[in-house]
């Protein structure tokens, strides 16, 4: 039988506005590097930390339950001028804060 995939939890946020600074650093290059610079990639990326600074500062620690509350805010953001989706941005967020955590986002190890 298979084990269920334990959650993964996030220390406790020391600051919440560094955290979203480095955040939207990180999502910001990604954006760019992952298909062409577009000028809509700062504005995602700024939405996107928002979204994890509020979420943080509300106590949650829950990577899935911020990828969850990222995907469903950014549903109202318009990506009629971006490669992207709400989809995308939620999972390239847990994929930056796993490589930051030092956690294997291949294979969950």
């Amino acid at each position: 039988m298979t084990e269920p995939i334990p959650p993964i939890t996030l220390p406790p946020a020391e600051n919440p506005e560094q955290e979203g600074e480095w955040l939207q650093t990180s999502l910001h290059s990604w954006l760019n590097t992952e298909f062409i610079p577009e000028a809509i990639n700062e504005e995602i990326a700024q939405r996107a930390a928002q979204i994890f600074m509020r979420q943080r500062m509300e106590g949650e620690n829950d990577l899935g339950s911020l990828t969850l509350a990222i995907v469903t805010e950014m549903q109202s953001f318009d990506f009629s001028k971006s490669f992207y989706g709400e989809f995308a941005i939620a999972n390239a967020v847990s994929d930056l804060l796993l490589e930051s955590l030092g956690i294997d986002k291949c294979c969950g190890q």
